[in-house]
């Protein structure tokens, strides 16, 4: 498979020992850490065989409904939830490494755990519905990427019963078919006056992104050179093809001795960096 990794299932019960929330999903960590030579290594984390679930809570009304699951060399996962009155969403994921892992981190500078937390883009999801992702989903922040796929997960579950119906995730969901705009063959009318299809507009194609050439200076030396153009491409609602822009980007970044970072910065927002 593209991941090696192992699905991870959760099945939290309450006192009646009645399902309160259950989730099954796979996912993996890549991290960049430093090591004890003042370089940066990446490094994949995958769950192990063996993963416990302890401290996850049901929830209720006033209470966020709690999953963290445990594995490995002292490294950890959770999210929790929250409930409105109709729907149910996930707030916020805590993911904690431990560099004492010598398997993983086996010359890592920083020993001990390190903790991250991101705010979780799930939409809210009907009561009673399950939240089913297929598609790949990540996260990145401070040197780590979470990746998921492959995710099921109801939280709040009532009468211990995990429903049937499915909200599914908006990579999930298939594009609708484009819209045919009407032409002479598929136009019926009862006059007998010939009819032109209606001019339709074409739209314009985006051009080339400019080339610009960015440079970053160690003290009087130039230690960084690029010479590229680039363009942006966003999906989210529809997808947007956004050019860089070399008269008004500029060049920051660091030189190391063994790495070297280039951001490019339009006004005072970061474009991208390398």
């Amino acid at each position: 498979g593209f991941f090696q990794s192992y699905a991870v299932e959760v099945d939290v019960k309450d006192a009646s020992n009645a399902t309160c929330l259950y989730a099954k999903w796979m996912m993996r960590f890549l991290i960049k850490y430093e090591t004890n030579n003042s370089d940066y290594k990446n490094t994949a984390l995958n769950l192990s065989s063996s993963v416990t679930h302890n401290g996850s809570i049901c929830g209720n009304d006033t209470q966020a409904a709690l999953l963290t699951v445990q594995f490995g060399e002292g490294h950890s996962w959770s999210i929790n939830f929250t409930k409105n009155n109709e729907t149910y969403q996930g707030d916020f994921i805590t993911f904690t490494y431990n560099t004492n892992d010598t398997a993983v981190f086996p010359d890592a500078k920083r020993k001990g755990p390190i903790t991250i937390v991101v705010k979780d883009t799930m939409h809210p999801v009907q009561l009673n519905n399950v939240f089913v992702c297929h598609n790949t989903d990540s996260f990145e922040a401070e040197n780590v990427t979470q990746i998921f796929w492959n995710v099921t997960v109801q939280a709040f579950v009532e009468n211990g019963t995990v429903g049937k119906k499915e909200s599914r995730c908006r990579a999930d969901t298939p594009t609708s078919a484009p819209t045919v705009p009407p032409t002479i063959a598929n136009v019926t009318t009862a006059s007998t006056t010939t009819l032109s299809p209606a001019p339709t507009t074409v739209p314009k194609p985006v051009e080339n992104p400019d080339t610009g050439n960015y440079s970053l200076k160690s003290g009087n030396k130039t230690c960084l050179l690029a010479t590229v153009g680039l363009q942006l491409n966003v999906s989210q609602d529809k997808p947007l093809l956004i050019n860089v822009n070399p008269k008004t980007t500029s060049a920051d970044g660091a030189c190391g001795n063994t790495t070297a970072t280039l951001k490019l910065n339009d006004g005072n927002s970061t474009l991208i960096s390398f």
